[in-house]
C-alpha cells in the first residue's frame, strides 16, 4: 500500500512538472554548448571569489556610451565604471577612431576588463560613421550561398574587433511575416523560418569563429508586430503551436548550433504569459522556462534596452531591473539608474527572494565570456589606421559579392534580361526620384548609350508627358524607382506620384524593365507591375545596388537572388537565374588581385603627366571578364581645361590594325573568302606587273614580306613645305570630298594616287622582319572588295555595334562633339593646325580618315569589349563573333623559327627586354601598340585585358618620353605583380 502511495505522488509530481513547462516543446538536453562556457581558468574563479554581492550584480549591467558626445560624457562614464564597477558598455554613435580611444580609456578605468557590445546588424556602420555599409538582412536573405553570409559574419567580427567590440547584437532572426512591421522589416532575413534560421546560423558562426559573440534577437520573435517596442508594448496574439512553427524555429536552430547569447524582446505574448502588460523580458515563463528549460539555451541572455517604453512606461527605475533579473536575464542592457538597479537586486538577495547562488552563476558566465575574449590578458587597441583597416579592400570586395548575389530578377518575359542584340535595340533610361545622372545611369552607359531622363518624386504633368511622348514603341525602357526611406509608414520613400507613373508606363509601354531600389514590400503599392516585361528587385538605394542592377540587366553579372518575402503578387523565393555574358565591373580583390599593389599604377600614370609624357590618359585592367581597374588621369591638353573622362575618345593609331583590319580578315577566313597562305594577286587584280604580285598574305601580316616601313604620301602633295593649292581645298567641293582635317579637303582622286605610289615603290628583297604599315592599305582593299562595303561600316556592323562598343569608331566627329574627343598633334608640318577629331596618321587622313592601319578612335571601355571577345575565344554578349580556331590561328607566332615574334597582325611578347610588353606576360599573350601613345593587350594565361590610351603626341609627335620612361610596360608589370593567385 505504501509502495502504491509513493508511486502515486511520484507520478503526480512529474505531471505537475510537465504542466509547469511551457506547452509545445519538450525539454532540450543535447543542445550545443556555447564555446565561451567551456572556459575554466583560475582567473574566473579568483575574480568571482573576490567580488562582493554588489560587484557581482554590477558585472551584469551594460551601460550606453556615445563616443561623439564629447569629453564630459566620457568622464561621466569613467566615473560610473570606477564607482559602480559595471561589467560592460554598449557603444552607440561615433567613429571608429573615437571608439577605439574611448575603449582604451574605459578599460583603463575598470578594475575588471569590460565586455563591450554594439548593435551592428549590418556591420559596425549601423552605429559608426566612416565604416563600410553592408546590406541589411532582408537583402542578405535573397542570397542563396550560405558561405557568403558566413564570410559576412567573419568580416563583421573583424571590424568589431578592430573597434573594440566583443558582443554584436546580431543576427536579427525575427521572421518578418508582417509587411507593415515598423521596427523589424528589413532587419529580418525574410518570412520563411527555415531561411531565417539558415542565414542566422551562418552569420552567427562567422562572428563566433572570429572571436566575437553573436546574439540572436529578438526572442521570442518580433517579426509579426504592428507596434514598435521602443515606444509601446507590442502584442502578439498567436497560439503556441504557431509560435513553435514560425517565430521560435530560428531561435532553436541557433541554440542548437551554439549561439553565445540571446536578446529577449519587450513583447506581450499571452500564449506564453497571460499577465497583462508583462513584457517577455520580465517573464520567467519566457526567459527561464521557455528559453532555458524548454529550448535548452545555456548561453547569456540579454534584455533589450530597459529604457524602451515597452517596459519603462510600466515600472519604476530599479524595479524593472529587478524584474528582468528575476525573469532569468543575465545582462541588463541600458539600465537607466545603475545604483538603483544594483541595490534593488542586492536587497532582494538579502531578503531571500533571490538565491545568491543565482547571482554567482550569472556572474560566472560573464567572467567566462571575458576569459574567452582573452580580457584576462587585456591589451589596449591601436588606433593607428583603424578607419583604413575597417574599410580594407577585401571588405569592399565582400560587400560587392553580397550585393550582386542578392539582386533578384523576379520577372523576365521573353528572356528580355540580359538585354541582347544591342545593335538592334534602342535603350532609354528613365529614373523616378532622381534629378541628376545617377550611378545606375552611368553604369548602364558602360554597356549601351541612349536617351536618359530623370523625374523628381512629384513630377508635373508636363514633365511626364514630355518624357512619355519621346518614347518609341520598340524602345527598351529601363525604369529606375528610387526609395529613400526604410519606414513602412512612409511607403519606403516612394511617392504616390511615382507609383502612379510606373503603373501608367508599364501598362502603355511593352518593353519596360523596372528596377526597384527600395524595400521589396513597396511592390505591394503597384497595381500594374505584373505588366512590366522584366522586374529587378535591388532592395536598397545604394551605389552598389545601382551598379549591380545595371550589370545584371546587361549580363555583366548573373541573376542569382530570390525574394525573401512575398510582395507585389510575387511569391517568396521567386527569383530567375541568368548567365553573365558581358564585361563585369568590380574591384581587384574579386579576381585575386591586390588593390594596394595595383594602386602603383596611379603613381606611374601621374608621374607621366608630371614629366609631360602626355597630358592625360585612360587605363583599364580586366581579369577573368571583370574590369578591376578603370581610371582616367589628367586633361585633354596641358592647358588643363578639360579633364579626361572615361567616355572620351582617343586616336588608337596602329591599334586600328588589330581592332579593325585583322577582325575583318578573321571573318573572311571563317567565311572562306581568304586564305592566309595565298598571295595578294589572288585577291587584288592589277598587280601582275608589280613586285607585289606573289607577296604572301601571312608573311605580310607577320611583317616579313619585304614591305618598306612606310611611305610619306603627304609630301607628294606639298611644295616647299606648303600644301599644293591644286590638290587641297578649304571647303568641300565636287572634287574635294575627302576631308583630312578641319577645313581641309583633298582631291578624291588621290586615293588612287596612294595605291599607285605603293605599287610603284620598291620592296626589300630580303624577307626579314621589318614592321610596315603598307600591308594594311592592301587589306583594306581586299576587305572592301569582298564585302562591297567600306571598312568602317563593315567592322561597325560586324563587331562594334553588336558588342555595344559604340565609342569604338572611325570618323568620331560624325557622332560625338569635340569636347568628347582628345586632340592629338598640333601638326605644323603637314596640315598646319591642331588635329582634333581627325586621324593623326597622314596616310589614313588622305584616305578620308578610314585606314586599315589607322583611323579608329575609342575609349578604354569599348576597346576592352573587343579584346575581351578575343579572350573569350570569339564570344561576347550572348553572340558568337568568331570561332576559337580562327582566333588561335591569328594570335599564334607565325614564324618563330625565323626569330620573328609576330602573330598574324597581332604583336607578341619579345624574348628580349626591348619588346612591347613587360617580361612578366605569357608568350600566349597578344595585342598592339600605337604611335599616339596607345596599347591594347590580352593574355589568355592570366585572363588579363590591359588598355592604355594617351595622346603623347600632343602637341608634338617628337615627344618620346612615354617610351623612354617605359610607362606602358611598367604599368603592365604592376598589373602582374598585383596578382595574388596562390599567395
Amino acid at each position: 500500500m505504501k509502495k502504491h502511495f509513493y508511486i502515486y505522488f511520484v507520478v503526480l509530481g512529474l505531471l505537475s512538472l510537465a504542466w509547469a513547462m511551457p506547452k509545445g516543446n519538450e525539454p532540450k538536453k543535447n543542445t550545443h554548448l556555447p564555446s565561451f562556457l567551456q572556459e575554466d581558468s583560475p582567473w574566473i574563479d579568483s575574480t568571482l571569489n573576490a567580488l562582493s554581492l554588489e560587484q557581482k550584480i554590477a558585472q551584469l549591467i551594460m551601460y550606453p556610451v556615445y563616443t561623439e558626445k564629447g569629453e564630459q560624457h566620457i568622464r561621466e562614464i569613467e566615473s560610473l565604471i570606477k564607482e559602480n564597477e559595471i561589467g560592460g558598455v554598449i557603444f552607440m554613435q561615433g567613429s571608429p577612431t573615437r571608439q577605439v580611444n574611448v575603449y582604451n580609456r574605459l578599460q583603463e578605468a575598470s578594475k575588471i576588463p569590460l565586455v563591450t557590445s554594439i548593435d551592428g546588424e549590418w556591420g559596425v556602420s549601423m552605429r559608426l560613421d566612416s565604416a563600410i555599409k553592408f546590406p541589411r538582412q532582408m537583402m542578405l536573405g535573397a542570397i542563396q550561398d550560405d558561405s557568403l553570409i558566413y564570410a559576412f559574419g567573419r568580416e563583421v567580427a573583424r571590424q568589431c574587433s578592430l573597434t573594440g567590440v566583443h558582443v554584436n547584437f546580431a543576427p536579427d532572426i525575427d521572421v518578418n511575416v508582417n509587411a507593415n512591421n515598423p521596427v523589424i522589416n528589413t532587419r529580418s532575413f525574410g518570412e520563411v523560418p527555415a531561411t531565417v534560421a539558415k542565414n542566422g546560423v551562418a552569420y552567427m558562426r562567422g562572428m563566433q569563429d572570429y572571436g566575437v559573440l553573436a546574439c540572436a534577437k529578438h526572442f521570442p520573435g518580433h517579426g509579426d508586430t504592428d507596434a514598435d517596442s521602443h515606444y509601446s508594448l507590442p502584442v502578439i496574439n498567436h497560439s503556441r503551436s504557431r509560435l513553435d512553427s514560425v517565430e521560435l524555429q530560428p531561435f532553436q536552430a541557433l541554440i542548437d548550433s551554439g549561439v553565445g547569447s540571446v536578446m529577449v524582446a519587450h513583447l506581450f505574448v499571452p500564449a506564453l504569459d497571460k499577465e497583462k502588460n508583462k513584457a517577455t523580458t520580465l517573464s520567467k515563463k519566457v526567459v527561464t522556462r521557455l528559453l532555458r528549460d524548454s529550448m535548452g539555451f545555456k548561453g547569456l541572455t540579454f534584455t533589450d534596452a530597459l529604457n524602451m517604453h515597452g517596459v519603462s512606461k510600466y515600472y519604476e527605475t530599479g524595479e524593472v531591473d529587478l524584474l528582468a533579473f528575476e525573469a532569468g536575464n543575465d545582462i541588463l542592457l541600458f539600465s537607466q539608474d545603475v545604483p538603483k538597479a544594483v541595490n534593488a537586486i542586492a536587497d532582494a538577495v538579502r531578503k531571500g527572494d533571490i538565491d545568491s547562488t543565482e547571482v554567482d552563476r550569472r556572474c560566472r558566465r560573464v567572467l567566462q565570456l571575458k576569459s574567452w575574449l582573452k580580457l584576462d590578458k587585456y591589451q589596449p587597441l591601436s588606433n593607428k589606421g583603424v578607419v583604413q583597416a575597417v574599410n580594407r579592400p577585401k571588405a569592399d570586395a565582400l560587400n560587392r559579392q553580397l550585393v550582386q548575389s542578392a539582386i533578384t530578377l523576379v520577372k523576365n518575359d521573353s528572356n528580355l534580361v540580359p538585354i541582347q542584340g544591342l545593335h538592334t535595340k534602342n535603350v532609354v533610361t528613365l529614373q523616378l526620384g532622381w534629378t541628376n545622372e545617377s550611378v545606375f545611369q552611368s553604369a548602364i552607359e558602360r554597356y549601351a548609350e541612349g536617351a536618359q531622363f530623370n523625374l523628381p518624386k512629384h513630377p508635373s504633368k508636363r514633365m511626364v508627358d514630355l518624357v512619355l511622348d519621346s518614347l518609341k514603341e520598340d524602345d527598351i525602357l529601363i525604369l529606375g524607382v528610387r526609395g529613400t526611406s526604410s519606414s513602412a509608414s512612409r511607403n519606403y520613400g516612394v511617392s504616390k506620384d511615382m507609383i502612379a507613373l510606373v503603373d501608367r508606363i508599364v501598362a502603355q509601354h511593352s518593353n519596360t524593365v523596372v528596377s526597384i531600389f527600395a524595400n521589396p514590400y513597396v511592390m505591394n503599392s503597384f497595381s500594374n507591375l505584373d505588366q512590366a516585361k522584366a522586374v529587378v528587385m535591388a532592395y536598397e538605394y545604394t551605389e552598389l545596388a545601382q551598379e549591380y542592377a545595371a550589370q545584371l540587366i546587361f549580363g555583366g553579372i548573373q541573376a542569382k537572388g530570390k525574394l525573401p518575402v512575398s510582395a507585389g503578387g510575387f511569391k517568396v523565393n521567386t527569383g530567375l537565374f541568368t548567365s553573365a555574358m558581358r564585361l563585369k565591373y568590380g574591384v581587384p580583390e574579386l579576381q585575386d588581385m591586390d588593390s594596394k599593389v595595383l594602386a602603383k599604377v596611379d603613381e606611374i600614370a601621374l608621374k607621366g603627366i608630371e614629366e609631360k609624357a602626355y597630358p592625360g590618359c585612360q587605363i583599364l585592367v580586366a581579369r577573368r571578364g571583370e574590369v578591376v581597374y578603370h581610371k582616367s588621369f589628367g586633361h585633354h591638353t596641358y592647358e588643363k581645361k578639360t579633364p579626361v573622362h572615361w567616355k572620351d575618345l582617343y586616336d588608337l593609331a596602329s591599334v586600328t590594325k588589330v581592332a579593325a583590319s585583322v577582325p575583318a580578315l578573321m571573318k573572311m577566313v571563317e567565311e572562306e573568302r581568304l586564305n592566309l597562305d595565298y598571295n595578294l594577286c589572288d585577291y587584288l587584280p592589277g598587280l601582275d606587273s608589280t613586285e607585289y604580285f606573289n607577296m604572301n598574305i601571312r608573311r605580310m601580316l607577320a611583317h616579313t614580306a619585304g614591305l618598306v616601313s612606310w611611305i610619306p604620301f603627304y609630301t607628294k602633295t606639298m611644295s616647299r613645305g606648303q600644301l599644293k593649292f591644286d590638290v587641297y581645298s578649304s571647303v568641300k567641293t565636287p572634287i574635294h570630298q575627302t576631308q583630312v582635317a578641319e577645313d581641309l579637303y583633298i582631291k578624291d582622286s588621290f586615293k588612287d594616287s596612294i595605291r599607285h605610289w605603293i605599287y610603284t615603290h620598291g620592296v626589300h628583297k630580303k624577307k626579314e622582319y621589318r614592321y610596315s604599315d603598307l600591308g594594311y592599305y592592301f587589306y583594306k582593299d581586299i576587305v572592301e572588295g569582298a564585302y562591297q562595303e567600306g571598312l568602317n561600316t563593315l567592322v561597325d556592323s560586324l563587331y562594334y555595334e553588336p558588342l555595344g562598343a559604340r565609342r569604338l569608331t572611325y570618323l568620331p566627329l560624325e557622332q560625338y562633339s569635340k569636347s568628347e574627343i582628345v586632340p592629338t598633334e598640333n601638326d605644323m608640318i603637314y596640315r598646319k593646325r591642331l588635329i582634333h577629331g581627325y586621324v593623326h596618321d597622314p596616310g589614313a587622313a588622305m584616305l578620308g580618315g578610314v585606314g586599315g592601319h589607322a583611323g579608329l578612335f575609342s575609349n578604354a571601355n569599348d576597346l576592352a569589349k573587343l579584346f575581351q571577345m578575343f579572350l573569350n575565344w570569339g564570344e561576347y554578349g550572348g553572340e558568337r563573333f568568331l570561332a576559337p580556331e580562327t582566333i588561335k590561328e591569328f594570335i599564334k607566332c607565325q614564324y618563330c623559327q625565323e626569330d620573328n615574334r609576330r602573330g598574324a597582325g597581332f604583336d607578341k611578347p619579345s624574348t628580349s627586354d626591348f619588346g612591347p610588353t613587360c617580361t612578366c606576360v605569357s608568350y600566349e599573350s597578344y595585342g598592339h601598340t600605337g604611335f599616339t601613345g596607345t596599347m591594347a593587350w590580352a593574355d589568355p594565361d592570366k585572363e588579363i585585358v590591359y588598355i592604355f590610351l594617351s595622346n603623347r603626341v600632343y602637341p608634338d609627335a617628337d615627344n618620346k618620353k612615354l617610351i623612354r620612361m617605359n610607362i606602358r610596360t611598367d604599368i603592365q608589370e604592376v598589373i602582374y605583380e598585383s596578382i595574388t593567385d596562390g599567395k
